[in-house]
């Protein structure tokens, strides 16, 4: 990948030492889950550099359609990888709170085939350790197959059924997402509402949403997006009908929002031609 090997050369220049690669598959905010081309370019990066992959796939259980999750696990097997030395540099991070909707739970994991980290990270699970009780209770959750089946197949239809109200609200607010497959959340643009493109008018529109219309939606600043005008929406922590107030809300601020740009233009415009007609009139006197 051109901006893997555009990062690497960076930090060598700044005489940082890299030591891996951090990923979110999928992908939070942009709910897109990464292909097995994207991931063999990645372990191949890897492997030449002799760095470690930290992949975080909390939302792995989130995919509600196409393309479905690869774990970078697989995508090691499926290159018959394991006995070699890039087995013992991949790290999966993983958490029950997205998935399964338990964040109270505070339960986390870590799959590694290092013996070094592995052996550090439960001495270091001695200061966050997890209850008996929830233990139990999860260990009777997990181990009922048909339930947690169930429940994933259902949490999916009803995540696509969620993000499908929510880019149709968006759309009839003439409002457009990244194509996602992933997550809670959707990557929406709201470049065209932005009185400039710069970061303090993608400020400035947050602030308009936030107390004008009552929502609060992350700016994609807060999430080190590089360009303004983009915006997270989260979607699965609403119900139906909230949803639906929320997008009629978004649909009359931009409708409330374009009058103003047209009167704002209309006012330049008008200002510019009693300019040129004061100009001439003035040029007609001499």
């Amino acid at each position: 990948m051109p901006a893997l090997e555009k990062s690497y050369q960076e930090a060598q220049r700044l005489d940082l030492k890299v030591k891996g690669v951090l990923i979110t598959n999928p992908s939070n905010p942009l709910g897109t889950t990464m292909t097995r081309d994207e991931l063999n370019h990645l372990i191949s990066f890897c492997m030449a550099k002799n760095i470690h992959i930290v992949s975080d796939e909390i939302y792995s259980g989130t995919v509600f359609d196409c393309p479905k999750f690869i774990s970078i696990t697989e995508a090691l097997m499926d290159r018959h990888l394991e006995n070699t030395d890039i087995w013992s540099r991949i790290h999966v991070v993983y958490s029950l709170s997205k998935d399964l909707g338990l964040p109270g739970f505070r339960v986390g994991m870590i799959y590694s085939n290092n013996e070094t980290l592995v052996s550090a990270a439960t001495k270091m699970s001695s200061f966050g350790l997890i209850s008996s009780q929830t233990q139990y209770l999860l260990s009777g959750m997990l181990s009922e197959s048909k339930f947690t089946n169930n429940y994933m197949e259902k949490n999916s239809k009803r995540l696509r059924k969620r993000k499908e109200m929510l880019v149709s609200g968006l759309q009839s607010a003439g409002i457009k997402c990244l194509k996602s497959n992933a997550g809670l959340f959707c990557w929406v643009d709201m470049r065209h509402l932005l009185s400039s493109q710069t970061f303090e008018a993608e400020k400035e529109l947050w602030k308009k949403i936030l107390f004008d219309v009552g929502l609060n939606i992350p700016p994609g600043s807060s999430c080190h997006c590089s360009e303004p005008g983009w915006f997270r929406i989260c979607f699965a922590n609403l119900s139906e009908g909230t949803l639906k107030v929320a997008m009629k809300r978004i649909k009359n601020f931009v409708d409330n929002n374009y009058q103003e740009m047209v009167c704002d233009q209309r006012s330049i415009i008008y200002k510019w031609l009693s300019k040129i007609l004061s100009y001439n009139h003035e040029a007609d006197r001499y």
